[in-house]
């Protein structure tokens, strides 16, 4: 090999050396980059309603919901943009039917949602289940569970979960607006007595509502009071008891006042029922289902339902609305 070959060679092994040295730091900062994040990740950690710590990434960027009410509550307080997925049953408003899906409130497919990549998990002690919360945990996935029984402890879950997801102003502006929303109701029907109710959750067999529910509590604010005293949830009650009990009103929640209709028809035929007060004067009340929802959106229902309860009560809103309205030449 002459000099001028050697030199070549040397040249040609030195390039290849360099560019080897170059390509393999260029990989080594791609790797560094992709590895790592470009800001150190910062966490928080909150108690949750049922008392867990829960460590949450700041900020939330990405939620997914187990419960209708949650979706409700999160699209209420104007951060929809960060639900990635919610259940089959999340209905409310019609946008929450567009998100991924990942299975019911009580059967949710755990792989559906780690597929989502989500930050935080929205959950409720009343419909979901603890394995759940559990297999999330044993996946790293942070969890946050609700469990209101009052329609204040409501505004306060929703207000709450505002300052958890890192928007503390839409909290305090959602707060306000349902504590203005419940003053006016309260001085609608400071006047008048409360009408004895039977909330019919199911007719066969007949299923009410327990003293110690949301719904209890949101009759109250309806102007009634249930005539069930249970310490259960769901306490089921016999006919017999139904009767000596003579509630004023039948409350229904449906999204068909139609169907219920025709359902208190049929309750007139059935046995024991014929002996209501309330089922031979027709004297029933049909309000939305928003009222089973632990939600915003339950203040409408409990509006709606005092309305019916009470007309005396909402007669001045009525004759305001004639007195704006133009007349016909």
């Amino acid at each position: 090999m002459n000099s001028r070959t050697l030199i070549s060679a040397i040249g040609n092994v030195t390039l290849a050396a360099l560019l080897s040295v170059a390509l393999g730091s260029t990989e080594l900062r791609a790797n560094q980059s992709a590895g790592a994040p470009s800001a150190k990740e910062s966490f928080k950690t909150v108690r949750d309603e049922t008392g867990r710590s829960v460590r949450i990434p700041v900020p939330v960027r990405r939620v997914v919901s187990l419960a209708p009410s949650l979706t409700e509550s999160v699209y209420a307080l104007g951060m929809d943009e960060l639900l990635v997925g919610d259940t089959d049953f999340c209905d409310y408003p019609p946008a929450a039917s567009k998100k991924h899906k990942v299975g019911g409130a009580t059967n949710p497919s755990i792989e559906a949602i780690a597929a989502l990549r989500p930050d935080l998990v929205l959950v409720t002690k009343s419909l979901n289940r603890p394995e759940t919360v559990q297999q999330l945990d044993r996946l790293g996935i942070a969890a946050y569970a609700t469990d209101p029984h009052t329609v204040d402890e409501i505004r306060t879950s929703v207000h709450r979960l505002a300052e958890v997801l890192g928007n503390t102003a839409a909290g305090e502006a959602l707060d306000n607006q349902l504590l203005q929303e419940e003053a006016d109701l309260r001085q609608r029907l400071r006047n008048v007595p409360p009408k004895r109710v039977l909330f019919v959750i199911w007719t066969d067999p007949l299923i009410s509502v327990g003293k110690n529910t949301f719904l209890a509590d949101a009759l109250v604010y309806a102007g009634a009071t249930s005539v069930v005293d249970s310490s259960q949830d769901w306490p089921q009650i016999s006919l017999e008891e139904m009767v000596r009990l003579q509630p004023e009103f039948l409350v229904f929640a449906s999204g068909h006042s139609e169907s219920v209709s025709r359902d208190v028809d049929a309750l007139a035929k059935r046995p024991g029922w014929e002996a209501l007060e309330a089922v031979r004067h027709r004297r029933f009340a049909v309000i939305s289902d928003a009222i089973n929802r632990p939600a915003p959106r339950l203040l409408s229902a409990v509006e709606d339902l005092a309305h019916q309860l009470h007309p005396e009560a909402f007669a001045g809103n009525r004759d305001a609305a004639k007195s704006t309205t133009p007349e016909n030449d």
